[in-house]
């Protein structure tokens, strides 16, 4: 059983339903599936666009990482993503971080995820649901969320909504 992380994202549409939406169908596939906080976001790179909310569902796999990345495919299209822009407005987006210590430069799914060490809507919420993971260099990633600093990224934890993960 390896540890897995997805980082999830939406700025279009019910972004809270977005996320609630792929905790729903990504957290049966994970063994003790946990969530962090919704984490309000500032868009990275790209095109002008709303902010988004952000969160971290991690848990227990056997999962291929290929298998793993189906399924965040399948949580995108049950939201109707699409990719017509590179770093653009999305009703949802379910990025891989890490699968356990497996690192692999594949051009489908790169892991670890490339730019986890630059991004705090990634850190912060990882580091709160699961204050032991490690990168597979083993780089504890509560050590990354902690040096993070800021540019003119918003990136604020938000205590009004909460996301669940069913039992």
């Amino acid at each position: 059983m390896r540890r897995v992380a997805f980082g999830l994202g939406a700025n279009l549409g019910d972004r809270i339903a977005a996320l609630q939406g792929a905790v729903d169908l990504l957290a049966p596939h994970l063994d003790e599936p946990a969530v962090s906080s919704v984490y309000e976001s500032s868009p990275v790179g790209g095109v002008e666009q709303p902010d988004y909310a952000n969160a971290v569902l991690v848990g227990g796999s056997d999962a291929e990482p290929s298998a793993l990345l189906e399924l965040a495919h399948e949580a995108e299209q049950a939201w109707h993503r699409t990719r017509e822009v590179r770093w653009g407005p999305r009703t949802l987006d379910v990025d891989v971080l890490v699968v356990g210590d497996v690192v692999s430069d594949d051009k489908v799914l790169t892991l670890p995820h490339p730019r986890i060490r630059e991004r705090g809507f990634v850190l912060l919420p990882w580091a709160e649901v699961d204050p032991a993971a490690t990168l597979p260099d083993g780089t504890r990633v509560v050590d990354l969320a902690a040096a993070w600093v800021p540019g003119d990224d918003l990136v604020a934890r938000r205590d009004d909504v909460a996301l669940v993960v069913a039992s």
